[in-house]
């Protein structure tokens, strides 16, 4: 019996090893697709993600006459917040004045070690000398005393607002960010919204938003009117709306920070999307490669810490309705932050405000 050959294992055995085999090149085949197919939405995802941020080339756009780079290591990013006076932002709280304008200005100092930050706005209806610039156009504009802040953005450009900021700080801008107010609305949407948290009601004159005092969470049409409340909460001035847009960064900025959007790539993609529609950057910043590796090496930033104040200005003797820069405070902001210093504890205070 031992020397009978059995035919019966032989024939188990087979079907069980190419059933295996069958199966295992359908597994193979199946990710294999599953791959081809991600990574083809991954491209498409990136490439559209891409195409969404506009940019802006400074070192052709100003050439080599900048200031020289102090500190190594760190980093000053000027923000625009802007917008079209016209159309959906037609009936927000700014009063009768039409074309594009940036409505917000704020010079971002990142110290060497990136671990702290330290944002400067400049108020829109600060009296400056604006240099020699080139228009969107490529036509050069000319220089000019005692033109408002925001006027340079309207009739030569970001480049030119940068060259004006440069001018006035003596400070290199590193990177450019500019935000549309109108992509900014699809951004706090995509978020779920942004809590802020008032010490007074906000009355919602000329058509503004109006919230009791106390905490309020806030979609993109609130938001957007938040920020450019000028009217209705405070004193009414441009200098009271700039507190309310520092709020307003910080809350937004501890938002992105808390949610984990890495974990939810649908939500990662509805955030990458919102954002990425509302920003115009400096040629370095703008693909998703460079912001995210700019982004990494930010998150030591803590927003909860970081320092927020408005550049010094007086009420101006001619115009009371405008501000000039006020001195020596101002001189002694800027010299902090080029030397990567903490800014005294006199130079933040702003004549204007008392």
């Amino acid at each position: 019996m031992t020397d009978r050959p059995s035919a019966t294992p032989p024939t188990r055995r087979r079907p069980r090893r190419g059933g295996r085999r069958r199966a295992l090149r359908i597994v193979l085949l199946t990710v294999a697709v599953l791959i081809l197919a991600a990574s083809g939405a991954g491209w498409w995802a990136y490439s559209h993600l891409n195409g969404n941020i506009d940019s802006v080339d400074l070192d052709q756009a100003l050439g080599d006459n900048r200031p020289k780079k102090v500190v190594a290591g760190a980093q000053n990013v000027l923000v625009l917040g802007s917008d079209s006076r016209a159309g959906a932002n037609a009936d927000l709280d700014h009063g009768d004045v039409s074309g594009a304008r940036s409505d917000t200005a704020m010079l971002v100092h990142i110290p060497e070690g990136r671990s702290k930050a330290t944002a400067v706005s400049i108020p829109r209806d600060t009296l400056i000398s604006r240099p020699e610039c080139k228009g969107a156009d490529g036509e050069t504009v000319k220089a000019a005393n005692r033109v408002m802040f925001n006027s340079v953005y309207s009739l030569a450009g970001p480049a030119c607002v940068v060259k004006t900021v440069e001018q006035m700080s003596g400070i290199r801008v590193d990177h450019f960010v500019e935000v549309d107010f109108a992509g900014f609305k699809g951004l706090v949407d995509a978020l779920g919204g942004v809590t802020v948290t008032l010490d007074k009601p906000m009355s919602g004159a000329k058509g503004g938003l109006k919230l009791d005092a106390g905490t309020h969470r806030l979609n993109g049409t609130d938001s957007l009117k938040f920020v450019r409340t000028r009217y209705g909460y405070g004193d009414g001035s441009d200098l009271g709306r700039i507190g309310l847009q520092q709020q307003f960064m910080m809350a937004m900025l501890s938002e992105i920070k808390k949610q984990d959007a890495l974990g939810n790539p649908a939500r990662l993609y509805k955030l990458a999307d919102a954002g990425t529609k509302s920003l115009t950057t400096d040629s370095d910043l703008a693909s998703l490669t460079s912001l995210a590796d700019f982004a990494q090496s930010m998150k030591g930033v803590d927003p909860d810490t970081m320092e927020t104040i408005m550049l010094p200005v007086a009420y101006d003797k001619v115009d009371p309705n405008r501000v000039v820069v006020a001195e020596p405070q101002a001189g002694m902001v800027w010299e902090a932050l080029r030397s990567d210093q903490k800014i005294p504890a006199e130079a933040k205070k702003s004549p204007a405000k008392g």
